[in-house]
């Protein structure tokens, strides 16, 4: 009988633990998705150590890229009209401002002759910001990638320096726990491409001059962890 009781008790005590979901965990590397990487050539900002990963997780991808680096699947293409959208995620601080977001108009990835487009945010949330500082505004991008040489693809107001960012109040920046998510959408339309974050168009591009056509997918700077959800394309 005590022996009874006994097991009966530890059950008992165990059972809150095994009703506990483990954390989600990531699974294969996606069917179809390749990459290629964007090295750093600046000896103040190198590379981080690791390599590049691109993985299943839920519904979308958890990308880790220690090195810069584009992701894309060679089926997944748009030409016309269309909205191209998705969730990022950036899980932890980067140790200095680093971008991630959408590529479009894609060609020949992978190759000397690659070009695309891309329109990236970043958290710009220095290391004094957690120390109670104020949390200075995130920041986005719209560049073209030709070869391996980015450049500008038209003038943004606000835009800073030679870096080409700008930033605005409507991004969002890391948390306390270094999270921050923010939703992107490249809206292609019969004269003109809305960039948009978090419901809000933070720039509207003559399409004229801007190839959209080609393939889409992912950028992520170096020493980036990130997830993408709801990657997709909808035709207008």
């Amino acid at each position: 009988m005590k022996n009874l009781l006994a097991l009966t008790l530890s059950l008992i005590a165990v059972a809150p633990l095994a009703a506990q979901a483990p954390a989600p965990k990531d699974g294969p590397t996606p069917a179809g998705w390749k990459y290629v990487e964007d090295r750093s050539t600046s000896a103040s900002d190198p590379d981080g150590p690791g390599s590049i990963k691109i993985t299943s997780a839920g519904s979308g991808y958890h990308i880790l890229t220690p090195t810069a680096a584009v992701f894309w699947n060679p089926a997944n293409t748009a030409t016309g009209n269309y909205t191209l959208k998705a969730r990022v995620t950036i899980n932890e601080r980067s140790g200095h401002v680093n971008f991630y977001g959408l590529v479009f108009g894609g060609k020949d990835l992978g190759t000397p002759t690659q070009s695309y487009n891309y329109f990236l945010v970043a958290q710009d949330n220095p290391p004094g910001a957690q120390f109670g500082a104020p949390q200075p505004l995130g920041s986005f991008l719209i560049k073209k990638m030709s070869g391996t040489t980015a450049t500008p693809v038209f003038q943004l107001p606000g835009a800073s320096g030679r870096s080409g960012t700008v930033a605005h109040a409507v991004i969002k920046v890391p948390d306390a726990n270094g999270k921050a998510t923010n939703d992107l959408e490249v809206r292609v339309q019969a004269t003109k491409v809305d960039f948009v974050i978090n419901g809000t168009i933070v720039h509207t591009a003559p399409r004229e001059g801007l190839v959209t056509d080609g393939i889409w997918g992912i950028r992520s700077n170096h020493l980036l962890n990130i997830n993408v959800d709801g990657l997709s394309v909808t035709k207008q």
